[in-house]
């Protein structure tokens, strides 16, 4: 790390000081790029010359959706011998992962530990739901909350209850009322899967969303607000 800094002001130093317009020219198009954990050690200077550039988890269920779906489209959606339940299962999986991320923000009363759910998780989830409505003629509710609640996500949990409260969670978006278009994913109403033909839809309806979450969209009181 000190050398990468005296390097770079040499750089800096050695720009300011040339005057032949090849050196200059060149250097223009010179770029550096750094990729860094956050690190305590990491030059203060480097990164007060530097663009910098982060990627964070989206804030709110209705970001969270909106990132998942912006990877998608009408292709991936329809990619299953079973697009309209495959449409179905995704949206209610893309909004259990939601939760599951969200949930963090109220500490304890989310989670007893916290868990970096990413992702992978996600993706991996959405692989085994595409290959399970493919083979199967029947849908495997089992496997299908076993695989996703107790591997691909429950494989980080370290506790016993928060495993059973992220289980109990899936078992909400992963069941045969979940296939009914009245089917409604919080006691108020506001939350459900969309009637959609086309992933257009979809986003419209994610942001018709609020962007503050009701607290018994996770199955908490108000009071979980005063925590948060």
């Amino acid at each position: 790390m000190p050398t990468l800094e005296s390097e770079v002001l040499r750089l800096q130093t050695f720009a300011e000081e040339n005057d032949d317009p090849d050196v200059l020219e060149r250097f223009e198009k010179f770029r550096l790029f750094l990729t860094s954990m956050p690190a305590p050690y990491f030059p203060v200077t480097v990164l007060q010359n530097s663009i910098k550039m982060t990627t964070e988890p989206p804030r709110g269920i209705k970001a969270n959706l909106k990132r998942t779906y912006a990877d998608l489209s009408d292709e991936k959606l329809d990619d299953c011998k079973k697009p309209e339940i495959y449409k179905r299962l995704l949206f209610g999986l893309s909004f259990f992962h939601a939760l599951s991320q969200e949930r963090r923000k109220f500490g304890p009363l989310g989670f007893n530990n916290v868990y970096e759910f990413n992702d992978s998780d996600l993706e991996t989830s959405m692989q085994m739901l595409r290959m399970f409505l493919d083979e199967q003629d029947d849908i495997p509710w089992d496997s299908l909350n076993y695989m996703t609640g107790e591997i691909n996500y429950g494989g980080r949990v370290t506790d016993h209850w928060d495993l059973r409260c992220l289980m109990e969670m899936l078992k909400k978006f992963y069941c045969l009322d979940a296939l009914d278009e009245g089917y409604i994913f919080d006691d108020e109403g506001v939350y459900y899967c969309p009637k959609a033909d086309r992933w257009q839809d979809y986003i419209d309806y994610i942001d018709s969303l609020p962007l503050v979450d009701n607290p018994s969209v996770f199955g908490l009181s108000s009071n979980a607000n005063i925590s948060y």
